[in-house]
């Protein structure tokens, strides 16, 4: 459990430190995934879910 709290963490350091270091281009990336389509964004979040998975299982197993 300590492990995941220690994940969430990594993930919310790495996101905010993206918004504070490149506020403008985070704002032109937010107004492109606007425009994209819902399963454009579907399916590139399956892709990093997986991706991610793939990672977590190789350097746990």
């Amino acid at each position: 459990m300590d492990e995941l709290i220690i994940a969430v963490g990594l993930l919310l350091f790495i996101e905010g430190a993206l918004y504070a270091l490149f506020p403008s281009k985070m704002k032109n990336m937010l107004k492109t995934i606007e425009k994209m389509q819902t399963n454009q964004l579907r399916i590139g979040g399956l892709i990093f879910a997986t991706i991610g998975f793939i990672i977590i299982w190789y350097f746990k197993g």
